[in-house]
């Protein structure tokens, strides 16, 4: 989630969530035309360690674990990139062919390479033999139609990725409609690599549902759900004698445990990013983008929570949200 599960957040959900999410993929990082002699530079210049913040292992001490993630296309720029991430410590990084973003796709990019296996195939021809690190990829069924990913799955078989995370809608839907899981369950015995399901696990028993649906699933990522539920993570881990392969089995977590902590997190969150924002501006700017996500986790209306992005002043914001969380 761009821009969202950047590193601010990371730390305050491992201050209050402490070791709930195994690993998070990060915001993607994106190849510019300059970056390969960017990255022969000594790691100092402040152009570099501003590219890399999300990333710098001294920043990330003390947050939940990372997987890098890389956003393009351009060969020579993502094997330079990919090997200075794993100088730096990171024994993965994640290719993105799945965002869905107009601005992205147009370029091919993101879902917008996915309906032309040839070019995924010479990316991965001219990358995988030259990284470092191992390499994932998440990616989406296809951009415009769901055969797409049927013609992409001989082409990422043919390379050894660490594994393949699925968000089953198309690149075109965005966010819209629901996941597509048939077509999931059709190429999922088709794809030798560890498949990671991603779309829609907004409660345990999502999660727990895609599990008993299909077994052969090494496990499922959480993405805009931790926003809408942020102890998700922490409940399908919670109660004694509760996982069986990765996955919850015993008692729920109490409602009322539930909002305790969810409002521990969201006034830890408004705290972080007033302390750490450069002005009111970027402050109440940063609080909405979570607000419009967050507030679902709490007993309050729409309309109660419409109240918050009407404010213009970043006092009134967080008065009525600590109102709403107290």
């Amino acid at each position: 989630m761009q821009g969202l599960t950047e590193l601010l957040f990371r730390r305050v959900y491992e201050e209050c969530f402490p070791g709930a999410i195994e690993r998070a993929v990060t915001p993607f990082l994106s190849l510019t035309h300059n970056l390969h002699n960017l990255l022969q530079s000594d790691g100092q210049t402040s152009t570099l360690r501003q590219y890399l913040r999300d990333v710098l292992p001294e920043a990330n001490k003390g947050s939940i674990p990372i997987t890098p993630q890389i956003l393009g296309k351009e060969p020579d720029e993502f094997i330079a990139l990919a090997n200075k991430l794993y100088d730096m410590g990171y024994g993965e990084v994640n290719w993105n062919i799945g965002c869905p973003m107009r601005n992205i796709t147009g370029k091919h990019r993101g879902s917008g390479i996915l309906p032309y296996p040839d070019e995924v195939r010479g990316v991965l021809d001219a990358v995988v033999p030259r990284i470092k690190p191992l390499l994932s990829v998440k990616m989406r069924i296809g951009l415009r139609q769901k055969e797409e990913i049927k013609a992409l799955v001989p082409v990422i078989n043919d390379y050894p990725l660490a594994s393949v995370t699925i968000h089953p809608r198309l690149g075109r839907q965005q966010y819209t409609g629901v996941p597509d899981v048939e077509t999931f369950g059709q190429v999922l015995p088709m794809i030798n690599h560890p498949v990671i399901y991603n779309g829609d696990i907004t409660t345990p028993e999502d999660a727990w549902r895609i599990k008993e649906r299909f077994p052969g699933v090494a496990d499922v990522m959480v993405g805009r759900g931790i926003l809408y539920r942020p102890t998700l993570p922490l409940e399908l881990t919670w109660g004694e004698g509760r996982v069986k392969d990765g996955f919850k089995t015993g008692e729920p977590m109490s409602d009322s445990e539930r909002l305790r902590l969810t409002k521990h997190f969201i006034a830890r969150l408004m705290t972080k990013i007033r302390n750490n924002a450069k002005s009111d501006e970027s402050a109440l700017r940063k609080t909405k983008e979570y607000w419009c996500m967050l507030w679902k986790g709490l007993p309050i209306s729409e309309a109660d929570a419409r109240k918050v992005l009407r404010e213009q002043e970043l006092t009134a914001v967080d008065n009525l949200i600590y109102y709403f969380i107290q």
